[in-house]
């Protein structure tokens, strides 16, 4: 195993201890990580479906309302533009923006709103009122579905960066981040145990050499006493008074 295959540190039962907490947080933010994905890509889904169901009806809804538009034109004999543009003076409808929230991503939602009553209601009364009123539905149908769609590919987009980063982090601590923490944890294990055994072989060591100093000792206590050289050393109980005095104090 290779330095760069594991991360630099003492070994130790602090260093393993923390590297412990450290798998445990990964495996945890993984998990959590994994979960949130999931979840962006069962929505991603579900506004992919929708968008495509969008566009479908989009085609059908354009062409309606440009087909009653090219209708009316050769029912009233005359062009609308006039008519437009002498009663329209202010935006009927607005875009607001709102927030859904998906795992802790915020998807813009783009919403048509009226500003109050329809001012142009009696527009073109004069000539082809009926053709224009239909003209009218149609168009604010399209502009309804395009801020639909809008919002839709909006999100989509987000979507899709969020889950890629998303996927890049759960690949991440999955092959890079909790294999190495787990090569560092067998690692500060297989120091531990080599630790163990040396200091194991250490103690061996210095019994084995205390036995056998033990041995000489009492091998040379031997052949003194065999040679009448050896005296056994007076017990402290068996001095005097003065001479336990002088020797305590």
């Amino acid at each position: 195993m290779s330095a760069r295959d594991r991360i630099s540190i003492f070994p130790s039962r602090m260093a393993q201890t923390i590297m412990k907490g450290r798998l445990k947080g990964a495996q945890k933010g993984h998990s959590l990580l994994k979960k949130k994905a999931d979840a962006l890509q069962f929505r991603f889904r579900a506004i992919l479906k929708k968008i495509v169901e969008t566009k479908s009806l989009m085609g059908d809804v354009m062409r309606e309302a440009l087909f009653s538009l090219a209708e009316g034109k050769f029912a009233t004999k005359s062009d609308f533009n006039n008519i437009v543009l002498q009663n329209v003076n202010k935006a009927q409808f607005g875009v607001i923006t709102q927030q859904d929230n998906v795992a802790g991503v915020l998807l813009p939602v783009f919403e048509t709103a009226q500003s109050g009553a329809d001012s142009n209601e009696l527009a073109g009364l004069s000539g082809g009122g009926q053709q224009f009123t239909r003209i009218k539905k149609n168009f604010e149908r399209a502009i309804k579905l395009l801020v639909d769609l809008a919002s839709l590919q909006t999100s989509f987009i987000t979507l899709d960066d969020i889950i890629k980063s998303t996927n890049r982090r759960v690949n991440a601590l999955e092959h890079v981040v909790i294999p190495r923490i787990e090569r560092t944890i067998q690692y500060i294990l297989s120091e531990l145990d080599e630790m163990e055994r040396e200091e194991f072989y250490r103690l061996k060591k210095i019994q084995e050499k205390k036995k056998k100093m033990r041995a000489k000792s009492e091998a040379n206590l031997k052949l003194l006493k065999q040679r009448g050289n050896y005296q056994e050393p007076q017990s402290l109980l068996d001095l005097d008074e003065d001479d336990q005095q002088e020797i305590l104090f």
